[in-house]
């Protein structure tokens, strides 16, 4: 096995989702880097793989810069595995500082991939997925908690966030008055026994979980701004239509109820050829 950095995914619940490769690079690495070794070395325990001979190295937020360097300096002669607590490496996790300075370096790096939190969310929800937006953790503070869901009112696409059992409901009340037109899933204990998926509005998933306590880490799936063409509307610029040309009655409606011109324009063309 080539000497250098392989970033690691590991299972987010189920240890049966560890992939073949995985285990191969696990076992025979020099240098576990790790977020909590603790938890590492249980994980090892798991799968039965053998900890003798190996150094287990702690890299978190706050001391990434200082442990990476030390890594680096390894690489050439070692066979580093890389691995958060659970899923895959470097996402909403320390790491990226350690990927920059290998390619920096040109210290050979690349990727074992598995299981993702947020794409797993994502694809129980039922939301779309033909394009998204990954947020990452929603904050813990109540004006900062506002202040990040707010940034992404208006943004058109699928939203995954990483939220806490014990902040869902701070969060969701939030997200009535952002997301109050969204459907939104509520996604935990991903590949577990107990795992869950509630989908629904704002009002709706509070009311369930007022009374379905919750456990678990939880990935929440806010689907795409939907702009409706309500039948007032479509009426409206059909009777137009009779009076003013095409463009005139397009951009009459445009203006009066603020909508995006080439949705009114296309929904124009199909009432002309009907």
């Amino acid at each position: 096995m080539k000497n250098g950095i392989y970033l690691v995914a590991t299972p987010i619940g189920n240890v049966r989702d560890i992939s073949l490769r995985a285990l191969d690079v696990l076992d025979r690495a020099d240098i576990v880097a790790c977020e909590d070794t603790r938890v590492t070395k249980k994980l090892f325990s798991l799968l039965n793989l053998s900890m003798v001979g190996k150094k287990f190295v702690a890299i978190h937020n706050y001391n990434e810069s200082d442990e990476a360097t030390e890594l680096l300096d390894k690489a050439e002669n070692n066979v580093i595995a890389y691995v958060s607590d659970a899923g895959s490496p470097l996402i909403s996790d320390p790491g990226y500082k350690l990927a920059r300075m290998c390619r920096q370096r040109g210290i050979f790096l690349t990727v074992v991939p598995g299981a993702c939190a947020a794409i797993c969310g994502l694809q129980l929800s039922g939301l779309p997925t033909n394009t998204f937006m990954f947020a990452g953790f929603v904050p813990n503070k109540d004006k900062a908690r506002r202040d990040f869901v707010e940034k992404y009112r208006n943004v058109e696409t699928t939203l995954i966030f990483y939220e806490t059992a014990a902040r869902l409901r701070k969060t969701l009340e939030i997200m009535i008055d952002a997301f109050k037109d969204r459907e939104i899933a509520v996604v935990r204990e991903i590949t577990k026994v107990f795992e869950e998926c509630q989908c629904g509005n704002v009002e709706y998933l509070m009311d369930y979980y007022a009374t379905n306590p919750l456990k678990g880490e939880i990935v929440l799936v806010v689907g795409p701004l939907v702009k409706k063409m309500e039948v007032d509307f479509v009426a409206e610029l059909k009777e137009e239509m009779k009076k003013s040309g095409l463009k005139t009655s397009v951009k009459l409606i445009v203006e009066k109820y603020n909508l995006n011109k080439n949705e009114v324009y296309k929904k124009a063309l199909e009432l002309k050829n009907d």
